[in-house]
């Protein structure tokens, strides 16, 4: 008989416990993938249900590079939405998940207040187009100065991004912490690269239109026809973006005074949108979302308009104030320095209590 080795378990093990190691691998690699997947998954029906946020963003662009010479046009979208990822990352990402957290009644007050400032920023557009008739639009776009225009462009996609993750937030508001953390950074990156990269596609087309037009047939024909109908597409997008800031602005303020229990604005906006639905048959969808759409709009003209004469009759106290006081400070308009007071003017300007000379 052959002899028997005394330790028949010293090899196995070895190869067993390789084995079992691979497996529990194997294991978290699957549980990762379907976090991802889940995550992903997340991601993206939040991201579907801001997507009416999405356009007005894509819309509201634009106008801040239609006056631009066309090799700054890039760099300054690129500009806006560098600080777009800056808005969202450093500013909404960490307010919504702390508040989310600790004191989530806090999130609807703020932003209502982003609301009303989209409302002031849409109103302002209309009443300078009211006010000056583009008389000498067109001559002060001209001369913008770029970081100023990249600021104001950032201002607007700070509220309108603040909009996407409240109501992307909304939908994994049951996840946990780093969940919430997870799926609002992946909306943050892809809503970013989606709302920018249409942006740049719009604000290049009459460029590709140009160089088609070099060609020749249908693809030079196509190519003009684009270059033709591209300042009219960007004029159609300025007023597209003016009217969705008082859509999303009025829309937040109507979502967020029912969510502070003031009903009644909310439940006439409903009321009159049901109504409109079901008188429409099939078409009671797209009529029901039209009617909800121009009362949010009008609401935030209203609000937005209150804002702009609030703000004019502010800025007009202040520039009489600092008018008078200059014009106390400097010499008439003649030009000439006015006159020292009289020596019986000074005598009868004296306290009385002076004790006469001599």
């Amino acid at each position: 008989m052959g002899q028997i080795d005394p330790q028949p378990w010293k090899d196995p093990p070895l190869a067993g416990g390789l084995v079992a190691l691979l497996d529990d691998v194997a294991v978290l690699a699957r549980a990762a993938a379907a976090s991802i997947d889940d995550i992903g998954a997340a991601a993206a029906k939040a991201g579907a249900k801001a997507a009416g946020v999405v356009v007005d963003d894509a819309a509201v662009t634009p106008q801040y590079v239609r006056s631009l010479a066309a090799e700054r046009e890039l760099p300054i979208i690129k500009r806006i939405a560098v600080g777009s990822l800056r808005n969202k990352f450093f500013i909404i990402l960490p307010a919504v998940l702390l508040l989310s957290q600790f004191v989530p009644w806090l999130l609807t007050p703020i932003l209502m207040l982003g609301g009303a400032y989209l409302c002031y920023e849409g109103a302002e557009k209309v009443w300078a187009k009211i006010a000056h008739h583009g008389a000498s639009g067109a001559g002060e776009e001209k001369v913008q100065d770029e970081t100023t225009l990249v600021s104001g462009a950032v201002r607007t996609d700070l509220i309108l991004s603040a909009e996407i993750m409240v109501i992307s937030l909304n939908e994994v508001i049951d996840e946990a912490f780093w969940s919430r953390l997870a799926i609002l950074a992946v909306v943050a990156v892809v809503i970013t690269v989606l709302v920018y990269g249409v942006v740049a596609l719009i604000v290049k087309m009459d460029d590709a239109g140009l160089r088609l037009s070099q060609r020749s047939g249908a693809v030079a024909t196509f190519g003009r026809g684009l270059v033709r109908a591209m300042p009219v597409v960007l004029t159609v997008l300025t007023v597209v973006g003016t009217a969705a800031m008082l859509w999303v602005g009025g829309h937040i303020l109507l979502l967020g005074t029912n969510e502070l229990n003031l009903h009644f604005l909310y439940e006439a906006v409903h009321d009159v949108e049901v109504a409109a639905h079901d008188a429409t048959g099939v078409l009671g969808g797209l009529v029901g979302w039209l009617v909800n759409t121009v009362a949010s709009a009008i609401l935030g003209l209203i609000v937005g308009a209150l804002v702009v004469l609030v703000m004019t009759l502010a800025l007009h106290r202040r520039k009489s104030k600092a008018a008078a006081a200059t014009a106390a400070a400097t010499t008439r308009a003649d030009g000439t320095i006015p006159a020292p007071p009289s020596r019986a003017a000074r005598r009868r300007d004296a306290p009385a209590d002076r004790a006469p000379r001599g």
